[in-house]
C-alpha cells in the first residue's frame, strides 16, 4: 500500500516509522508553573480483572500540540483542527550548529531559505519540523529549560520574520524539539502570536529528530481532540522511505 500526499509517495509496507513522541511522565520537564503529570489507580488485574487509571496532566506538557485558540481569541480549538492538517510532508530545518554556537538562536528567513535551495519551495503541504539538537537535554529537566541565575529561560526558538515567510507559503505546522516555538528568553510570546493567530499550529517537545532525512518523510499528527482545549498532548509519527537516510 502507498501513501501519497503532495509530492510524496510512501510505500507504507516498506517504511520506517520513527515516534517523534517522549514518553509522558511526572518527571518530565515542564514549562515553570505547569503541574507534573499525574496518575491514579482506578482498577487492577489482581483485585478487579482488569487494570484501569485516571490520569491529568496540562494540555501544553509533553509533546503537545498548540491549536490557534492558545493565542488567538475565537480560533480554532484542538479537536477543530482539520484532519487533513494534521498529515503532511515533513520539511527538516535543522540549526543545530547554530544552537550550538547560540542556545538562543532563532530561526530566520534564511534558514528556511537554505532548506529550499536544496529541497524546493515549502509549501500548504509541508509540516515544518525545526531540528535544534536540543531534544538530546530531554532527560535532564533543568539543562532543558537551562535557566539563568535570573530565572531567565534559554533556548532556541523561531523569529517572527520566519514565522510570517511559512504562513505566506501556506504552511499549517511548525514543530519544534524545545519547550516552545518561542525561545526561552521570550516574555511576550510574539511568534506564538504572529503564527497561531494566522491559523497555524504548533507541535512542542518533539523527539527524535535527528533520525528524519530533511526531506522525503511524512508525518502524523495525532493530538486528543479535547472539546474547546487551546492544546492536547499528541502521538506524532513520521514514515521515512526506506531510502531516506537520516540526516544524522
Amino acid at each position: 500500500m502507498q501513501h501519497a500526499h503532495g509530492a510524496d509517495v510512501i510505500d507504507i509496507a516498506a517504511a520506517r516509522v520513527v515516534d517523534l513522541t517522549h514518553p509522558i511522565t511526572p518527571e518530565m520537564p515542564l514549562f515553570p508553573g505547569d503541574k507534573p503529570y499525574a496518575s491514579e489507580t482506578l482498577s487492577t488485574i489482581e483485585v478487579n480483572a482488569c487494570c484501569s487509571n485516571r490520569f491529568s496532566m496540562d494540555e501544553h506538557a509533553g509533546t503537545h500540540v498548540d491549536a490557534p485558540a492558545h493565542f488567538a481569541a475565537g480560533a480554532a480549538t484542538i479537536e477543530q483542527i482539520a484532519p487533513e492538517q494534521l498529515v503532511g510532508s515533513a520539511a527538516v530545518v535543522d540549526v543545530t550548529a547554530a544552537v550550538a554556537m547560540n542556545p538562543d538562536h532563532r530561526v530566520t528567513v534564511d534558514d528556511l531559505r537554505g532548506w529550499e535551495a536544496r529541497h524546493g519551495a515549502l509549501a500548504a503541504r509541508h509540516i515544518v519540523l525545526i531540528r535544534t539538537g536540543w531534544g538530546a537535554r530531554w532527560s535532564d529537566p533543568a539543562k532543558y529549560r537551562n535557566e539563568d541565575a535570573r530565572g531567565v529561560m534559554h533556548f532556541p526558538g523561531v523569529s517572527v520574520e520566519a514565522s510570517r515567510y511559512l504562513r505566506e507559503r501556506g504552511v499549517r505546522c511548525i514543530g519544534i524539539d524545545t519547550l516552545s516555538t518561542d525561545p526561552g528568553s521570550s516574555e511576550t510570546f510574539e511568534q506564538h502570536r504572529a503564527f497561531l493567530g494566522a491559523g497555524g499550529y504548533h507541535i512542542e517537545n518533539l523527539a527524535n529528530l535527528e533520525q528524519l532525512p530533511e526531506a522525503g518523510a511524512v508525518v502524523v499528527v495525532a493530538p486528543l481532540p479535547l472539546a474547546r482545549g487551546s492544546g492536547a498532548p499528541a502521538r506524532v509519527l513520521a514514515l521515512v522511505p526506506r531510502s531516506g537516510d537520516p540526516a544524522a
